[in-house]
């Protein structure tokens, strides 16, 4: 019976359809899941769900709550990490300072500004979740779920001793998504993705043993199909391979999109018409969290059952549980070296089998010209954010936000400086400790 520890559970919808994939397995179904958030209000919302599918499937699971996380950690066996640091504050500076610059972000929390600084904001309080881990549950295995993703996974590699693996569901909704432009069953379809997070890549994608890439660059061609995912069909026109994120996402991970207003109209597809403008993602969170702050539960407990979701979480668990041998898409060190054309201190996103001895990550060897400058210019990024936090070197921030792809792409260096330097001042107690 494994104790399963959700740091940061208020996150009500997402917490609530994770311990609903615990729960659907049978062998993992008496787990005990401790539940722990600041956020009191949250974390009852989320506890009262948890409880009432355990109630409603009569399951032999233990749900504990608390607010304190040393209490939630102590001789956890799992830790799932989905945390938000700092509030509203942060991220409305994350988002409008670059704005006034020109930098128009969508959604800010991998790279560019907001992803730098969320993840500056948030490696303090990782850090602390490990050295309690260290303490408390040192064998314990941290699953990941916070953006941004490839910069707090690297921090804990090169900073901690805690083992930790990166989660993200970017991978099997991207799969989802091809196999329906392409009209094959989403579960027959075959792919090997690698690259960073949410900067990876379909090197292949086959049914019944044929590559889809063909269908793919037909569907290109038909208007309705394109308009449902403008930026990632023009970046697989262009350089050959579907990206793992979608359109409105990776219109910021590259310099193309967004730098005016007729490009971000022009590329607002039908799936996004809300979602590729300026802030959508900052608009879209405050909005639920005043749903969430909400005292009414919006949910009838009577009616709450489990189900199993397309995260990876619970079938990571229940693999080395049981010995149950998967692959999965996960994100681990590079320090085997899966992509050869990255660094070995990378944090990748590659194939990983996992079973009872523990997760392997699959060789991918080189990324293939024509997408490999897009993980290596991010990670050099990843890795000058990182080394800054932990060395407390402002200047390594500095340089970090400059060699952003879609920041270079706007302002020149001594506005890329300007701003960076507000956005340093005004989440200065967010912040590491920089000189």
């Amino acid at each position: 019976m494994p104790k399963i520890a959700f740091v940061g559970a208020g996150s009500m919808v997402f917490a609530t359809k994770l311990v609903g994939d615990i729960l659907s397995f049978d062998e993992l179904n008496d787990s005990t899941i401790a539940l722990m958030d600041v956020d009191e209000h949250r974390l009852e919302q989320t506890t009262r769900i948890a409880e009432a599918m355990v109630e409603n499937e009569d399951l032999d699971a233990t749900i504990e709550s608390t607010t304190d996380r040393v209490d939630a950690l102590d001789d956890a066996d799992y830790v799932m990490n989905m945390i938000n640091v700092g509030g509203t504050e942060p991220f409305e500076n994350e988002i409008r300072v670059p704005e006034k610059y020109g930098v128009k972000q969508a959604i800010g929390d991998t790279i560019g500004p907001g992803g730098i600084f969320r993840g500056l904001r948030t490696i303090p309080t990782m850090l602390d979740i490990a050295s309690d881990m260290e303490e408390l549950c040192p064998d314990a295995l941290l699953l990941n779920y916070t953006n941004p993703m490839s910069i707090l996974c690297q921090t804990m590699f090169e900073a901690t001793d805690v083992e930790t693996v990166g989660l993200c569901h970017s991978v099997p909704h991207t799969a989802e998504a091809i196999a329906d432009y392409v009209d094959v069953p989403e579960d027959e379809l075959e792919y090997w993705v690698a690259g960073v997070n949410h900067v990876a890549w379909f090197l292949e994608a086959e049914h019944d043993g044929e590559s889809v890439y063909p269908d793919l660059r037909e569907a290109y061609d038909d208007e309705e199909t394109y308009e449902r995912d403008t930026v990632r069909f023009e970046m697989m026109k262009h350089f050959g391979y579907f990206p793992t994120e979608s359109s409105h996402h990776m219109s910021e991970y590259v310099p193309y999109f967004r730098t005016d207003e007729d490009t971000i109209e022009e590329m607002t597809g039908t799936d996004y018409a809300e979602r590729m403008p300026t802030a959508t993602y900052l608009e879209g969170w405050q909005a639920r969290s005043e749903e969430r702050d909400d005292p009414e539960l919006g949910v009838d407990l009577d009616e709450v059952g489990v189900e199993r979701s397309e995260e990876y979480a619970s079938r990571l668990i229940h693999s080395l549980e049981t010995d149950t041998t998967r692959r999965l898409n996960l994100n681990v060190s590079n320090e085997t070296n899966a992509i050869e054309s990255l660094p070995t201190d990378a944090c990748v996103e590659v194939p990983v089998l996992v079973d009872g001895t523990g997760l392997r990550p699959c060789s991918v060897g080189e990324l293939p010209k024509s997408v490999r400058t897009f993980p290596q210019q991010h990670v050099a990024v990843q890795q000058l954010v990182v080394e800054g936090a932990l060395e407390n070197d402002r200047e390594k921030i500095h340089r970090a936000v400059k060699q952003d792809p879609l920041t270079a792409a706007e302002l020149t260096l001594p506005e890329i400086h300007e701003m960076t330097e507000e956005l340093l001042t005004k989440n200065e107690a967010y912040l590491p400790a920089l000189r």
